[in-house]
């Protein structure tokens, strides 16, 4: 009454058919799986240990974001530089030379020649500075109506707001030091 019963073996076990896109491999078992995630702990000895670490960590995180910045890589850029209008505004930029880039030197040449007590150094030095920021601010106007008139050519859906002032700007610094770098020479067509 309550014994199990024997029951035959069918002649023909059903086939196990693996389906397409199948992992076509047994399921581990927990213990085996376990075992490969397993890695040493390496948790810090003390609170200084593990700010250093943090500090490490942090740091390299940084140079990584700094370096996709340098390269112009989109997904390092600031908000700022996003887009394919302010990548215009920085290749018409960084294709020209302009008087901006090189304001930060000729400052640091008339304030050497305010240490020469001669008139006409005296003269220079009051009358350079002045006409020096007419001419960078009639530059960086020009400029920005230009990358203004492109960008509305080239990306009539796109939003062109404040792209003028972003590449008058980046036309007033140095070469050198403009983030993202330049990847167009001087002279090149955009």
């Amino acid at each position: 009454m309550f014994r199990r019963r024997t029951q035959e073996a069918p002649a023909n076990p059903p086939q196990v058919v693996a389906k397409p896109g199948g992992k076509g491999r047994p399921t581990p078992k927990r213990r085996d799986a376990e075992k490969r995630r397993r890695q040493p702990i390496t948790a810090p000895a003390n609170r200084r240990e593990a700010y250093r670490r943090m500090r490490e960590k942090q740091a390299a995180e940084r140079a990584k974001i700094r370096e996709g910045m340098a390269r112009g890589d989109e997904r390092y850029l600031l908000k700022r530089d996003k887009g394919p209008v302010r990548r215009l505004a920085r290749d018409y930029v960084d294709a020209r030379r302009t008087v901006g880039s090189y304001l930060m030197y000729t400052m640091l040449v008339i304030v050497l020649l305010s240490l020469v007590p001669t008139v006409w150094a005296r003269l220079l030095v009051l009358l350079a500075p002045p006409l020096l920021l007419a001419v960078v601010l009639v530059e960086g106007l020009w400029l920005s109506m230009r990358v203004k008139k492109l960008a509305a050519e080239r990306f009539p859906d796109e939003d062109r707001r404040g792209v003028g002032l972003y590449a008058a700007m980046r036309a007033m610094q140095i070469r050198r030091l403009r983030i993202p770098a330049p990847q167009v020479n001087i002279g090149d067509k955009v």
